[in-house]
């Protein structure tokens, strides 16, 4: 059978380009490695890490917060294997999904590891070593990122004592001491996690700052509240070994700028230093489809490779790794090939921490406004003078809006806060459209609602805030 198009990946951004394309009236087959569908994000990345997030924050709530709202006496215990238990039917809930959007949208879903062959052709190797060669007119290729290491040293992660965030979703108890290698998202979300459930947790931190790449202000502040939460950061510090030893682990470090290296003792490792794109075993090289430096495959503007007919998005190409950048791509790669005009704005990308507090921001940083010598304003409000926030004792954080100081068209924003995750969206449309902090100050808001930090701080930018 020939399709029209054959996706190699089903994770969010293969499934989102194989269901668009499917409704777009292309004949579509998706080649899926895993078991099941959803690819790193569904089964052991974005969904699972959310479920033990939201369950380890209930448990940490009921725990340390209740007494203030005169609720007394709840002394939760943990069972750590029903909590297991809950983000596994999170995880099933999810996968489950995507195969019944497949088959709704009547997309030929092949399990077995997939390989291009040359423009037109794929082949798939079932796991009894069973190959067949599918004829396509177009490929995709969303193979999405593996684990990335830590540069210049070799370790032995075997999801049991040396984990990377696989391991880290799964470990059968709460350890001791956990030593994260990496202060980005996924080391801080993770971190967190088992922090809540009793865990010492330090944080070893190449950079001097957490969150790296994300604005500076920000990254300050959050870090204040992390370590108010017991989480211990060493910063400006180098890696040079992670070892087994005993029962447990060892983590030698040394300062950037030079120094003695230090050796801490851990019951569990997470490495947690980023991702790297997956597309080895592809037969790309053989087919002759050119990578980047750094491993990613090329694309042009329409996201095709060097070779007519294939194409690629996600983590394998270049941009922010993130599941929603890649569903964007997916669906623009499927109007493409449906003869439309796909695109995607990849100046109005959110990103988000989900810790607690939640970290979002999206467009510029004032770091990358400064380095582009562009001339900017900046209005912020903290969630402190926000009624909301002190009825439900939320007040950390704080909201700020950059924009162009000529044109007041907004250029980022940033919010460090309860429920900045849902709230950095309204910013999101505003710029989509190309509005202006005053577009966004004048337009009404709900009271009380934590989203009012947001538009007072659009008027702390083009103007003063009312309610500071």
């Amino acid at each position: 059978m020939a399709y029209d198009l054959i996706v190699i990946g089903s994770g969010p951004g293969g499934y989102v380009c194989a269901i668009k394309a499917a409704q777009l009236g292309l004949k579509v087959a998706v080649v899926e490695k895993r078991a099941t569908y959803g690819g790193t994000c569904l089964n052991v990345g974005c969904i699972p890490s959310k479920a033990l997030l939201h369950a380890s924050e209930t448990y940490s709530h009921a725990a340390h917060g209740m007494e203030a709202l005169g609720i007394d006496g709840v002394k939760p215990t943990l069972n750590l294997p029903k909590m297991m238990a809950h983000k596994d039917a999170t995880v099933k809930s999810n996968v489950d999904g995507v195969a019944f959007l497949f088959k709704k949208n009547k997309i030929d879903g092949i399990q077995g590891t997939g390989k291009v062959l040359g423009a037109g052709k794929v082949s798939v190797t079932s796991d009894k070593g069973e190959e067949q060669v599918l004829e396509t007119k177009n490929i995709v290729i969303a193979t999405g990122s593996d684990v990335a290491g830590i540069p210049g040293v070799s370790v032995d992660i075997d999801e049991t004592i040396i984990v990377s965030s696989t391991g880290g979703i799964a470990l059968e108890k709460v350890p001791g001491h956990l030593i994260v290698v990496g202060g980005g998202v996924i080391g801080l979300e993770l971190g967190s996690v088992w922090a809540r459930l009793g865990a010492k947790v330090t944080v070893v931190e190449y950079l001097d700052t957490i969150l790296g790449g994300m604005d500076g202000d920000v990254s300050k502040q959050f870090q204040r509240m992390l370590a108010k939460q017991g989480m211990d950061f060493k910063l400006g510090a180098k890696v040079t070994g992670v070892e087994k030893a005993g029962s447990g682990a060892k983590v030698t470090f040394e300062p950037v700028k030079g120094g003695d290296a230090t050796t801490i003792d851990a019951d569990v490792v997470l490495i947690a230093t980023g991702r790297k794109p997956y597309t080895e075993g592809l037969g790309l090289k053989e087919a002759g489809v050119a990578l980047d430096n750094r491993g990613r495959v090329e694309i042009d503007n329409h996201f095709q490779t060097n070779v007519p007919g294939i194409y690629a998005l996600g983590d394998v190409v270049r941009g922010p790794m993130l599941a929603h950048k890649a569903e964007d791509e997916g669906v623009a790669v499927a109007e493409i090939l449906a003869g439309q005009a796909g695109h995607v704005n990849y100046d109005v990308i959110p990103g988000v921490v989900y810790t607690q507090p939640e970290v979002a921001s999206v467009g510029k940083t004032e770091e990358e406004l400064k380095a582009a010598g562009i001339a900017y304003k900046a209005g912020k409000f903290p969630f402190t003078a926000n009624g909301r926030a002190r009825a439900m004792l939320a007040t950390d954080g704080f909201v700020k809006v950059l924009a162009d100081k000529e044109t007041d068209r907004v250029l980022g924003v940033h919010i460090v806060g309860f429920g900045a995750g849902e709230m950095i969206h309204e910013a999101a449309v505003l710029m989509e459209f190309g509005g202006s902090s005053e577009d966004l100050g004048r337009t009404c808001h709900a009271h009380p609602t934590m989203s009012e930090a947001v538009k007072e701080a659009a008027l702390a930018t083009f103007f003063k805030p009312i309610h500071m």
